[in-house]
């Protein structure tokens, strides 16, 4: 866990990436996939986006909706929650999980409990930061920076069925990586400890917060409604 903020700050491009990429990290519906030239206007030659975009513009939805669900429900080391790579399903999770909805209460919104998703949803963390609080979400990343980049890892070295190597998401990995300071010393070694140790794997029921999301069905998050609710 870094608890350090970095020393650079977020600007505009990198507040429209995370929102862009909070969309592409979606369940994939015909809804997202009728916005993508939206998308993509926002984030025009995007270095690491335009083969995601180009893969979702292929590829028949059904297929992608099978991989995504293949991808991040199924397999612990793609989960798309950042508290997961630091705690596992250890009792200190939790208490990590109501500083993710006092992060989003910081910025002036309720994180909405209705929708029956955590709130440390990496999609959850770029849409807060994309419309609602570029700072605060900045802070998250960073805290859980050793998480987001597992979660790149994972996906770069994703093994497809053909024999490829690499998921399409590990696209929009490697934008949000880029919108974030270099990792050096301890932050670095941070990342490597916790690619080779995983993460811990003490089982407690995380009342009030699901099952291993990991195993979990489809997120709840959409690109039409972002999961912390109205401002207070």
């Amino acid at each position: 866990m870094f608890r350090r903020r970095a020393a650079s700050k977020p600007n505009e491009d990198a507040a429209r990436v995370w929102g862009v990429c909070s969309a592409l990290l979606d369940y994939p519906t015909e809804e997202l996939i009728a916005s993508l030239d939206d998308l993509e206007a926002l984030t025009p030659e995007h270095p690491h986006l335009a083969g995601l975009f180009d893969h979702l513009r292929r590829v028949p939805l059904a297929e992608a909706q099978q991989d995504y669900v293949a991808t991040f429900d199924h397999t612990r080391k793609c989960a798309l929650y950042l508290t997961y790579f630091a705690y596992g399903d250890t009792r200190r999770r939790g208490a990590a999980l109501v500083q993710f909805k006092e992060a989003y209460r910081e910025g002036g919104v309720e994180w909405a409990e209705e929708l029956g998703e955590l709130p440390d949803h990496l999609c959850a963390v770029l849409q807060f930061g994309a419309t609602v609080d570029t700072d605060i979400a900045w802070r998250l990343l960073n805290d859980h920076r050793a998480g987001v980049e597992m979660l790149r890892v994972a996906l770069t070295g994703w093994r497809n069925d053909d024999g490829s190597v690499g998921s399409p998401w590990a696209a929009a990995l490697l934008a949000i990586c880029a919108t974030l300071p270099e990792l050096k010393g301890e932050d670095a070694d941070a990342v490597r400890r916790l690619v080779e140790q995983g993460p811990p794997a003490e089982e407690v029921g995380l009342s009030g917060y699901g099952a291993d999301p990991a195993l979990s069905g489809p997120a709840l998050i959409s690109t039409a409604t972002i999961p912390v609710g109205a401002p207070r």
